[in-house]
């Protein structure tokens, strides 16, 4: 199937902003692009690239002081197959990791492995190990948690999220990877589209989405403590430890966001001639 994704952002700046972006797909989508990205800033100024240490393609920029507008639009081919299912997916030993794996045991800014690790074993250390240990956490953080867009809150911890028993996609998120982790399992957070595909539409407006990876056996597999089901459509955009190493638009700088348009929906063969922004 053919999937378009992009966006439509506007921020406003009071003086010129120094800016990190990733408001690109991760390169490891590049063979699945069929129309490439078109990634169009209004004013128009220069954008250096560089790849982090998590693989993620990165740009910067300078903003002038006013409006800037930030518009792509791509078409990735995807398999139409939803995320893929182990539960025979074993965890490995501490010792046995690969070393890239090892820092996604750790904390980190959102994820506070060290304090929420005797809960995670009082809830979870009686189940079996792997898949199921890992399917078992998602259960209890989609049961826990209270989806609410109105009460998202971009400093909210797992532990927060936890104690307040609400939260937004990356809440989810943060909160199944902190158990992981306590857990000796390693997870690290994912961002990008996730649109209603396969499933009936919600009548909410499309944002970017986040989900988690998990590394079982030799590889990593896909899970989403929001959704809690395999999902159909993933397109992914950044990987790290937590939502600060995946931050979209880092400005160093006063902003206010004025726009904010998202994305992401199955299309025909005719979707691959390019669409200039409107």
């Amino acid at each position: 199937m053919l999937i378009r994704v992009g966006y439509d952002i506007v921020f406003e700046h009071p003086v010129s902003t120094p800016i990190i972006a990733m408001l690109y797909l991760h390169p490891s989508c590049r063979p699945a692009i069929r129309r490439g990205e078109f990634l169009l800033i209004d004013p128009r100024v220069e954008v250096g690239e560089y790849v982090d240490l998590f693989g993620n393609r990165c740009g910067r920029l300078t903003s002038p002081a006013g409006a800037l507008r930030l518009w792509n639009d791509a078409v990735v081919e995807d398999s139409g197959n939803a995320d893929e299912q182990n539960p025979a997916a074993e965890q490995r030993e501490i010792h046995d990791l690969p070393h890239e794996t090892l820092e996604f045991l750790i904390a980190s800014r959102y994820c506070e492995v060290d304090r929420m690790v005797t809960l995670a074993w009082e809830l979870f250390g009686s189940t079996p190990r792997g898949w199921p240990r890992v399917q078992a956490v998602c259960s209890y953080v989609h049961r826990h948690l209270a989806f609410d867009y109105l009460q998202a809150r971009n400093t909210r911890t797992a532990y927060e999220a936890h104690q307040e028993r609400v939260g937004v996609c990356r809440d989810f998120a943060h909160l199944a990877v902190t158990f992981c982790r306590c857990l000796n399992i390693p997870a690290r957070y994912c961002t990008g589209y996730l649109g209603d595909i396969g499933i009936p539409a919600v009548p909410s407006p499309m944002d970017f989405s986040a989900w988690f990876e998990v590394y079982l056996g030799d590889r990593w597999y896909t899970f989403d403590a929001r959704h809690n089901v395999a999902r159909v459509g993933r397109v992914l955009m950044a990987r790290g430890r937590d939502a600060a190493d995946v931050a979209l638009l880092t400005s160093f700088g006063a902003s206010r966001l004025e726009r904010f348009t998202v994305w992401c929906d199955e299309v025909g063969e005719d979707a691959l001639a390019p669409l200039p922004p409107s």
